[in-house]
């Protein structure tokens, strides 16, 4: 374990894992400098094969800890699912699929991401494919494999991902089912950032000896975040939130709801102040959601009024305010949303409203996270006013587009489109044949082929877009005609 014997010598290193040049590749691109404490001990001993729970907070680099030794240890040509991670949320297999298919970029690993509110027909045919790594919601993977689109019998590791929200959502039993349906001769991960009997009993009964890894979440909720709070009355609300708007002027914030009812209702108030602002609740189609997060992820919205379904697991960058416009009544929650600022070292602001009758529930948040929440005082409207020009110039500018994770590595990837697919006959072979017979390429700068039943998609990698993008217009792929250009997606 060779982790473990650099611990305390020096300060570990990405390399100090013997990883392969493919991995290491990516994780350079994606900026990542230091493992962090939970991938300090999460990557070996999974590397290992070992069974873990581990409880950590969100914000502690989790996803990374349990994909980098997925993608390592994944055999690349064989053709049935590897890995099935689950997760609670629709955002989070997004988030999770993202960031999986990032660091898998070079080893040329894919993975689908399945979920509900989306057609089952679309999930099928992407699972047909050659896919290594599945990450989806309980209730739909459930689903697919009692209508036997996934083959579950090369199944080699599960991961569950937030696992005591998929307890208080009501999914344990779709996952014990699940992990009936799997190999018991399997690698098991949990996460989770509470331990609660019914997943205590879930490990003793699934797992065979499981290490268990906790990392302490004192310096993630209370280090890096200014927390303080305002006793306002409920009909107040709108008010001190202007105030606090002009006052703290945020570039980037989450303000947070309990209900859709009431993100609909804030929604249309944030835009009769003239905000860039976006709105994400359940009760939303989809897509609808999944847009709105991509959109406010980008950058292209300063303020995202939401309920706790982006409160989970959801990486953003740069989030420089969470304002709890309603205050959670469950302790946990107020860990994760306020969890969504104060990331990757950044400072950040944390600002709930409590009215008289919950403080009861600010007691209890205060004893979960071993602190007492300061008591602001609700600066004068008169004083607050002043900040009011200043807040609007910034509602006026025109917003800077965030690259994203993925942007250094994607600006050397250029993804084609051909007009052929399955029902001509086309195989990754023939494609791979093809480009390799380019001058100055090689398979090498080959990455993901997706071949369909009528059009066809690869990656090229190492800046080689243009050059192979020129070769293949004027040449044949299995001694047919196609079309190639760049891919829209």
């Amino acid at each position: 374990m060779k982790g473990w014997e650099l611990k305390g010598m020096k300060k570990l290193s990405f390399q100090d894992y013997s990883l392969s040049e493919e991995l290491l590749k990516s994780i350079g691109y994606l900026g990542y400098e230091n493992p962090s404490k939970v991938q300090e001990q999460v990557i070996p001993l999974a590397l290992e094969g070992k069974d873990i729970i581990v409880k950590s907070q969100t914000g502690s680099g989790k996803t990374a800890a349990f994909a980098i030794p997925i993608c390592e240890k994944i055999e690349i040509e064989e053709k049935d699912p590897q890995v099935l991670v689950l997760t609670p949320t629709r955002e989070l297999a997004v988030q999770v699929k993202e960031d999986i298919t990032n660091l898998g970029r070079f080893k040329k690993v894919r993975c689908a991401a399945v979920f509900g509110k989306q057609p089952m027909e679309m999930q099928r045919k992407e699972l047909k494919q050659r896919i290594h790594i599945i990450v989806g919601t309980p209730g739909r993977t459930l689903d697919h494999i009692e209508r036997e689109n996934i083959d579950t019998s090369k199944i080699k590791c599960l991961v569950l991902d937030e696992a005591d929200e998929m307890l208080s959502m009501g999914f344990i039993d779709q996952v014990e089912a699940i992990i009936n349906k799997i190999p018991s001769d399997r690698i098991t991960m949990l996460f989770s950032a509470t331990l609660p009997e019914k997943i205590e009993a879930l490990c003793n009964k699934y797992m065979v000896n499981p290490v268990k890894v906790e990392i302490n979440p004192e310096k993630l909720t209370v280090e890096k975040i200014d927390q303080r709070y305002y006793e306002v009355e409920e009909d107040n609300k709108l008010n001190i939130l202007k105030r606090t708007l002009f006052i703290e002027n945020p570039d980037s914030c989450i303000i947070f709801c309990r209900t859709k009812e009431n993100v609909d209702q804030l929604f249309e108030d944030m835009k009769k102040l003239k905000c860039p602002c976006i709105a994400i609740h359940g009760g939303m189609l989809q897509n609808d959601r999944l847009d709105a997060m991509q959109r406010f992820k980008k950058g292209e919205y300063r303020f995202l009024v939401a309920t706790d379904v982006a409160a989970r697991g959801i990486d953003v960058e740069d989030i420089t305010h969470v304002i709890n416009y309603d205050l959670p009544l469950e302790r946990e929650s107020y860990v994760h949303r306020i969890g969504r600022t104060g990331r990757a070292g950044n400072k950040g602001v944390a600002i709930t409203f409590v009215t008289p009758y919950e403080k009861r529930f600010l007691q209890d948040i205060q004893e979960y996270i071993g602190m007492d929440i300061p008591k602001a005082t609700i600066v004068p409207w008169a004083e607050a006013v002043e900040g009011k020009e200043a807040f609007d110039e910034k509602n006026k500018l025109k917003p800077t587009l965030k690259p994203g994770k993925a942007a250094a590595i994607n600006k050397n990837i250029t993804k084609l489109y051909i007009n052929a697919g399955k029902k001509k006959k086309i195989r990754v072979g023939d494609i791979v044949g093809a480009i390799s017979n380019i001058e100055g390429v090689s398979a090498d700068n080959i990455g993901v082929i997706d071949i369909q039943d009528n059009v066809s998609y690869v990656d090229i990698l190492d800046g080689k877009g243009k050059i192979v993008l020129e070769a293949l217009r004027n040449s044949k792929i299995k001694g047919k005609d196609v079309r190639v250009e760049r891919a829209n997606k």
